[in-house]
């Protein structure tokens, strides 16, 4: 029989963890967070296909209803009485400012830039989780970790060949979106070691749902049919990997997690391919093995340091 010290660890842990009958939290969290940015390389492509007609706005404002729908249906009263009485609550809401602030400068630059300087500027996003990660955190970032983001980074560059990349506004655009959303996952980890998974997804996109209403009001399109399917697929792939990001946060430091965004390039070029025919390049296939033996060395050699801590 556990303990109630084991089932309020437990609690805290998550229902991730609960559900999969007490996995190793370090393998659980690196798990979750190469299923969040698969789950969100899928959405950004998506919003990608989408934002050639539909505004920013509308994408991000019709994604935010249906996942405050879902989260109220999922939560109820409860979740309600939760958010009102977080402590937390100025943190939420500067991490809904901070994540959107991000995505809206990211995909207003996504109709400018060509894939590769667009995924090559963005993936300084892990570099500035490790480096805020110390001051703000008191994490250690060690050698095994900085490692890993700078070879993920290497593959990043090489896989993305940014040939001729000039400064521009699109180019200002995304890199200040790699800033914000580093932070963002510096705020994400603070959160997550004192609010559920659930607060954190009702919160961001209540913030985002009231901003992006505004917008939305000004630049609306009316949505075929095909368009409307496609808002709603960004809505499940944008919330489940959302889901995913949160509930990994909760399990593994954000320094340990910030290499293996690096993974969603891989899935970047793979639906270039599939879905605009876009043929990598060699240079596109060694980039993609660094990054994957970046996230792969990384998961043994956390695996390794678990084992030889006693117990």
């Amino acid at each position: 029989m556990r303990s109630g010290r084991a089932l309020v660890q437990d609690e805290r842990r998550g229902p991730a963890y609960r559900l999969l009958g007490g996995v190793d939290p370090a393998t659980l969290g690196i798990g979750l967070a190469l299923a969040a940015y698969s789950l969100l390389a899928f959405q950004d492509a998506t919003v990608k296909y989408l934002v050639a007609t539909v505004p920013v706005w509308q994408v991000l404002f019709v994604r935010s209803t249906i996942l405050v729908a879902g989260c109220l249906a999922a939560g109820g009263r409860p979740l309600l009485g939760r958010v009102a009485a977080s402590p937390t609550l100025p943190l939420l809401l500067r991490r809904g400012a901070i994540t959107l602030a991000a995505w809206f400068c990211y995909f207003t630059a996504a109709r400018a830039l060509p894939l590769g300087q667009l995924t090559t500027l963005y993936f300084t996003a892990p570099v500035v989780v490790a480096l805020l990660a110390a001051p703000l955190l008191g994490e250690r970032v060690g050698a095994a970790r900085w490692a890993a983001v700078g070879i993920g980074f290497a593959g990043a560059t090489f896989a993305a060949d940014p040939t001729g990349l000039t400064l521009s506004w699109a180019t200002v655009l995304v890199l200040a979106a790699a800033v914000l959303w580093g932070y963002g996952v510096i705020l994400t980890r603070q959160i997550a070691r004192r609010e559920p998974s659930l607060v954190q997804m009702f919160c961001n996109n209540c913030f985002f749902l009231v901003i992006t209403g505004i917008g939305s009001a000004l630049t609306w399109h009316t949505p075929t049919s095909a368009e409307l399917l496609l808002l709603v697929q960004v809505a499940i792939l944008g919330g489940a990997g959302q889901f995913a990001l949160f509930e990994s946060a909760r399990h593994v430091p954000a320094s340990l997690t910030a290499p293996l965004e690096y993974t969603a390039l891989v899935w970047a070029f793979l639906l270039g391919f599939l879905v605009w025919g876009d043929v990598p390049e060699p240079h596109v296939y060694i980039g993609a093995g660094l990054i994957l033996s970046a996230g792969l060395g990384l998961l043994l050699i956390e695996r390794t340091r678990r084992n030889r801590t006693p117990t």
